[in-house]
C-alpha cells in the first residue's frame, strides 16, 4: 500500500535558504529518512542529508520534523496523517552548512573540554572493585547516542548565543555527572561544573529529556543530583565547616 506525501524540505546553505515543496511516494512501514532518501533519488539529487546507521543508534540523521526535533530513521510516517504536510528542518540551534545538514563542531569542543576519568594513582587498573549499583547507576548515561537533540532544545544554548562559551549543555554536564558518580574517579568535578561548564545556568525545564531519543532522564538522574552536590558543597553549613575544620588539620600535620 502506497500513497503520495506532501513534504516541504529547507534546502539552503550560507545562513540563507528557504522551504521546497514536494509531493513523494511513502509505501507502507517506512520512515521520515526513507523518504528523505527517495527525494535525493528522484526529485533533489544535490539535498544534503546527514545519515549513518539508519537504526537510532548513531545520532547523525537528527532533524526538527514539524518543529519537533527527531530522529529522522526513527520517526515513522505511519505516525502522519495522509494529508498531513511534513515539514522537515536542520536543527535551529547550530548553524547550517546545507540544507539539513548543520555544524556541531560546538559539541566536540564541549566534549574535549571535560576532564577524561581520572583514576587513583595508589590503584592499578586491574585492581578497580566496584559495587553492583555503581555500575548501574551512571550506566544510563552510557546510552546516550550524541545526537545533540538535547543541545539543540536547551534555550540557554538556543536563545542564548552568550551562553555558549561557559555553558557545556545538558549532554556534557551529564557526562560531567556520570564522572562524578564514578567511585574510583578522583577529578573534583563539582566546582569544574559550576564554574567552567555553567551547571548553574540548567534551571531544570526538562526539554533535554523530553527529546531524547534513548528516553534518559537527563534531568532528574544526572542535572539535579548534580545541582544537589554543588550546593552541599558550597552552601551547607555543616560541610562548610567541616572543609575549613578538615583543611586546618591538613595544614598543620
Amino acid at each position: 500500500m502506497s500513497y503520495k506525501a506532501k513534504f516541504r524540505v529547507w534546502r539552503g546553505e550560507g545562513g540563507e535558504g528557504r522551504l521546497e515543496d514536494f509531493t513523494v511516494e511513502v509505501n507502507e512501514g517506512e520512515v521520515v529518512l526513507d523518504i528523505l532518501h527517495r527525494l535525493q533519488a528522484t526529485q533533489a539529487p544535490d539535498l544534503a542529508v546527514r545519515w549513518n546507521c539508519k537504526a537510532g543508534k548513531c545520532g547523525s540523521c537528527s532533524v526538527e520534523i514539524n518543529g519537533k526535533p527527531r530522529l529522522g530513521c526513527m520517526t515513522r510516517m505511519s505516525t502522519f496523517e495522509e494529508d498531513e504536510v511534513i515539514t522537515v528542518t536542520p536543527l535551529r540551534t547550530f548553524p547550517v552548512i546545507k540544507d539539513l545538514v548543520c555544524d556541531v563542531s560546538f559539541n566536540y569542543e564541549k566534549a574535549r573540554q571535560i576532564p577524561s576519568f581520572t583514576p587513583p594513582d595508589d590503584v592499578k587498573p586491574g585492581e578497580y572493585r566496584m559495587q553492583q549499583v555503581d555500575v548501574e547507576r551512571s550506566q544510563e548515561f552510557r546510552k546516550c547516542i550524541e545526537c545533540y537533540l538535547c543541545q539543540n532544545v536547551c534555550h540557554v544554548i538556543r536563545d542564548h548565543e552568550e551562553n555558549k562559551p561557559s555553558f557545556a549543555g545538558p549532554r556534557f554536564l551529564m557526562r560531567i555527572a556520570e564522572l562524578d558518580m564514578h567511585p574510583y574517579d578522583v577529578a573534583d568535578r563539582k566546582d569544574i561544573a559550576q564554574d567552567e561548564h555553567g551547571l548553574g545556568f540548567c534551571n531544570i525545564t526538562k526539554c533535554c529529556t523530553e527529546v531524547c531519543p534513548e528516553h534518559i532522564k537527563i534531568t532528574d538522574n544526572a542535572l539535579i543530583p548534580m545541582k544537589e552536590r554543588v550546593v552541599d558543597r558550597r552552601y551547607d553549613p555543616i560541610v562548610w565547616l567541616g572543609n575549613k575544620i578538615f583543611k586546618r588539620s591538613s595544614a598543620k600535620s
